[in-house]
């Protein structure tokens, strides 16, 4: 302990979801999440081990919990998970720390990721609908990315985005 799978997080743990800027190969996503994993295995807050988790989806989405019931994450220690993050851009090619992007699935399926100002350009050229997949970046607990993962734009935090 204290990393464990993903599934076995209480919904109530906490979460950041990072976004990738592109697509991470598989051979890429290797790296980055061996790195991760290295780095969870030895997670602390002021020295006592956090019990956490990661999951990663469509290339594009690390997902990073933390059981607070168990120990609760400090400033410190989500500081150096955003340096493993920062250190590991050079070798994947992507930048999961930036912020201000929108990740929704396009008309076929794929998952696409832009800033706000292109996504709403897209949302008024009619590439986005009111129905279009938005995923919940924004996410605070692993309930919420479980199961308000992907929303329709319009029930969603880019609903103020649409034409």
């Amino acid at each position: 302990m204290p990393v464990v799978p993903f599934d076995t997080l209480p919904d109530s743990a906490r979460c950041w979801v990072f976004v990738a800027d592109a697509a991470i190969p598989e051979s890429r996503a290797a790296t980055l999440l061996d790195a991760v994993d290295r780095h969870l295995t030895g997670w602390a807050a002021h020295g006592v081990p956090l019990v956490c988790a990661r999951e990663w989806r469509h290339d594009r989405f690390l997902v990073v919990g933390v059981d607070e019931a168990a120990t609760g994450a400090s400033g410190c220690s989500i500081d150096a998970l955003f340096r493993v993050l920062a250190a590991a851009k050079p070798q994947v090619g992507a930048d999961l720390l930036g912020g201000g992007r929108v990740a929704w699935r396009a008309q076929d399926k794929q998952v696409v990721v832009s800033d706000r100002d292109d996504f709403e350009a897209l949302a008024l050229q009619g590439a986005v609908e009111p129905t279009s997949p938005v995923f919940s970046t924004l996410a605070e607990t692993v309930g919420e990315w479980r199961h308000r993962r992907e929303r329709p734009a319009a029930e969603s935090w880019v609903a103020g985005m649409l034409p």
